[in-house]
């Protein structure tokens, strides 16, 4: 039986900070559910993409539709090994849902592995989970994570920072070393 992966997700999710890790997870014979507050399998979260084009900071287009797997209300926390929390615009709010803050909680509880990339770590910082932690996350959120008691590293986004079981990375570029870290933490190796 292959590991299980819960995805937190929710509209305007960054694009590629949804579709690249749901399809690496899914190449590695992991199972991944991905789910939105107050949404059911089979609907869609729009997504958004991040882009720097010369303002002092991103722009948001609007990206493709992403189907969700997994119904929010029927999650068991007891099925899964380990939590990704995307990016993008959606942190911001479904952070605002107390199931989102106690699925979270429960992976740090249990010291599952957790994977949390940009601005997902907003989600990290509202269940109060960092205390302690050392961290990275898109620079905007550098200082909620100093107000939930963890420490932010400034590093170049194609990086990651592992501390105990949470593995986090600045923005997508850091999608190989982020997943890559993830997988080590689930206890799965890559032979070439």
């Amino acid at each position: 039986m292959s590991k299980r992966i819960l995805m937190l997700a929710g509209d305007f999710v960054e694009d590629y900070e949804v579709m690249v890790p749901f399809q690496a997870l899914l190449s590695v014979g992991l199972s991944v559910d991905v789910v939105c507050p107050d949404k059911k399998a089979g609907e869609t979260v729009p997504t958004a993409v991040h882009d720097f084009v010369g303002n002092q900071t991103y722009c948001e287009l609007r990206g493709h539709n992403f189907m969700l797997n997994k119904s929010f209300d029927e999650v068991n926390l007891a099925d899964y090994d380990g939590l990704y929390v995307c990016g993008g615009r959606a942190p911001e709010y479904i952070r605002l849902n107390e199931k989102v803050l106690e699925y979270t909680r429960h992976f740090f509880n249990e010291n599952k592995p957790v994977a949390a990339i940009c601005h997902g770590i907003q989600v990290l910082t509202a269940a109060e989970v960092l205390k302690g932690r050392t961290l990275t996350a898109y620079v905007a959120v550098g200082p909620d994570i100093k107000l939930a008691g963890g420490t932010w590293k400034n590093i170049p986004a194609d990086q990651a920072v592992v501390d105990g079981n949470l593995v986090t990375s600045p923005a997508w570029p850091g999608h190989p070393a982020i997943l890559k870290e993830f997988y080590k933490l689930l206890g799965i190796t890559i032979n070439m």
